[in-house]
């Protein structure tokens, strides 16, 4: 029998990241809406801190924290009585942290149309039980286009330690 705290093996050589994505759908009920109908917006960031902590926890098998949002885009408002489906994605990890990609469609549920309205990144950290940060798996792209979206996770890394120091040289 295997122990649940321990890691497979397989996890130490790194995962795809085919193996962590989720879909998950929310309808839009009169509690979710503002006064002209449309979804709130921190509604909208609420599923997709869900949805990407889901990702990024089966990536990890270990508990997640939120460390950033970078450009939620609101492109299309969801309107009342409509289907939102969120798709989250790995796009890069590091030696404790992992950015996910959060999708959100709106689907019309009478006439079936469906259309991208937000989309989000998300960096996650994994933490051990202690709430200490903890290792994580590689994440290992095999499409041209999960490389192409881990080169680009790369570089938004990279200028959100720019501005993480910038602002730490600023308060000094």
């Amino acid at each position: 029998m295997h122990d649940s705290s321990e890691k497979p093996e397989t996890d130490l050589l790194g995962k795809p990241p085919s193996t962590s994505q989720l879909e998950m759908s929310e309808l839009v009920l009169p509690n979710d809406t503002n006064l002209l109908g449309n979804l709130l917006g921190g509604k909208m960031m609420h599923w997709f801190d869900i949805a990407g902590a889901m990702a990024a926890t089966r990536h990890a098998r270990r508990t997640v924290a939120t460390v950033s949002v970078d450009s939620m885009d609101f492109r299309h408002p969801v309107r009342m009585g409509e289907l939102v489906m969120l798709k989250a994605k790995l796009t890069w990890a590091g030696r404790t942290s992992m950015e996910v990609v959060v999708k959100a469609y709106a689907e019309n549920l009478k006439t079936g149309n469906v259309v991208l309205t937000n989309k989000a990144y998300f960096t996650f950290v994994a933490l051990d039980e202690d709430g200490k940060p903890a290792i994580v798996p590689p994440l290992l792209p095999e499409t041209e286009e999960e490389k192409k979206d881990y080169a680009e996770a790369e570089n938004r890394r990279n200028e959100r330690l720019k501005r993480k120091h910038s602002d730490v040289e600023h308060k000094e």
